[in-house]
């Protein structure tokens, strides 16, 4: 028995917490890549993602995390085709996606080119017309009426699982389990995470064991503490939205890294991105060049950074709102009118996973004679120290970096990297 299985066993066995200590080993240089295999290809398929796998490892991406793949309600669904976040069936496969076969063929071929794959969960609700809402209509939650209730008042295309009920947190664990054994995902990402309560995951970590990757829809400090290896970073996010389009200093970026810092677990995780399925588009809302910076930023602060489909080559198909309830395919074709796009990703990813520092390495905060417009610190670790600067503002900079002597220039949005002991690696 393998290593990784034997924790496994004893974590199921005894629930000694010191075994959570120890994330799967992989997730420290991990970089995740989200799949809307709806929009992924012209045919919207597991074939679909299939074909592209080789172009996922050439770029460099580690982990492929895939956006749910259940068939959607009909009873008051959004849009055509319905939310991917409101299931009928947690045992599903939505058959424009493809069979089981299908699924199972993309996650081992996947597996062959060393790319973990992950789901995407949504144990909160399911649609309005759920084949539990039929089958045992007593496991939700109802308000003074007797109403099912959504867990938001936008939310009426789903009704929330009443997670008091011992017979609902047994059938949820044991549907969530359902696709690590028999599809081998190697995580779940788990949508709105903080709306289940905090010792379901617990009990779902101790079934599990310590080598599936858990990935929550949440930065909560709590549930990084109840076996979530990593969660979102939201309020970076918004951070960097609101100095690259509001003109918000580039110091609030380092007030806000270090109040969620120090909030979050020793040793936690947090996903960093500008992209993803509920947002408009980093390259509609920032613009282009502010979007490779902003990147940038993602990439090289500590964490785990986040590409969303079709980010790496400027795609602008999901503007405002993004395209979750229609199938509107990403046009590739943007890799040929921006082809420095693809080039500062790949040269970007690959940077990260060549030197651990930028991987693992503490993140000190530097000087620099603009901190309105710049961000700067050192990634440091592994004996290597990397100097960042980026430009957060359309107008060049010139002046002086961590308290040193030599001038330092930027263009509007400009990004530099420099590992202290060889030089520049790294200018846009």
């Amino acid at each position: 028995m393998d290593g990784g299985r034997l924790r496994g066993l004893l974590f199921e066995l005894t629930g000694y917490p010191e075994l959570r200590m120890s994330k799967p080993w992989w997730i420290q240089s991990a970089v995740l890549y989200e799949t809307n295999t709806r929009a992924f290809s012209p045919g919207g398929n597991f074939q679909g993602v299939l074909d592209r796998l080789p172009e996922l490892q050439e770029l460099g991406v580690t982990v492929l995390w895939l956006m749910p793949v259940h068939c959607t309600g009909q009873t008051g669904r959004k849009g055509p085709l319905g939310s991917p976040y409101a299931a009928r069936d947690f045992y599903s496969i939505d058959p424009a996606y493809g069979t089981a076969e299908d699924l199972r063929r993309l996650v081992d071929e996947a597996h062959k080119l060393d790319l973990r794959m992950i789901l995407d969960v949504v144990p909160n609700h399911t649609s309005l017309d759920s084949v539990l809402f039929h089958e045992h209509p007593e496991w939700f939650r109802r308000g003074e009426d007797g109403r099912p209730l959504s867990s938001e008042p936008g939310w009426d295309d789903v009704v929330a699982l009443d997670y008091s009920q011992d017979a609902v947190r047994e059938y949820m664990s044991t549907a969530l389990a359902y696709w690590l054994t028999e599809f081998g995902f190697d995580g779940l990402r788990c949508d709105i995470a903080h709306y289940v309560p905090t010792d379901f995951w617990k009990e779902l970590r101790r079934r599990v064991g310590p080598d599936v990757f858990l990935l929550a829809e949440s930065e909560q400090p709590e549930l990084l503490e109840a076996g979530f290896d990593a969660g979102y970073s939201w309020k970076l996010f918004h951070a960097v939205n609101h100095i690259f389009t509001d003109g918000m200093p580039a110091t609030r970026l380092r007030e806000k890294w270090e109040r969620q810092r120090q909030a979050m677990p020793e040793g936690a995780l947090l996903m960093r991105f500008t992209d993803n399925h509920d947002e408009t588009r980093a390259i509609v809302r920032l613009g282009e060049r502010a979007t490779l910076a902003a990147s940038a930023l993602m990439f090289l602060l500590d964490g785990i950074p986040l590409l969303y489909n079709g980010q790496e080559v400027g795609d602008t198909t999901e503007s405002a709102p993004p395209a979750l309830f229609d199938r509107v395919p990403i046009y590739w074709g943007n890799g040929d009118r921006r082809p420095e796009f693809l080039q500062f990703y790949r040269q970007l990813i690959h940077l990260r996973r060549a030197h651990s520092a930028l991987q693992q390495g503490e993140v000190i905060w530097t000087f620099n004679t603009d901190a309105a417009r710049i961000v700067s610190f050192v990634r440091e670790g592994g004996n290597q120290e990397f100097l960042v600067a980026i430009n957060c503002s359309n107008r060049p900079f010139a002046g002086h970096l961590d308290g040193g002597n030599a001038p330092v220039s930027l263009g509007p949005y400009g990004v530099l990297v420099r590992e202290r002991k060889w030089g520049k690696m790294l200018e846009i």
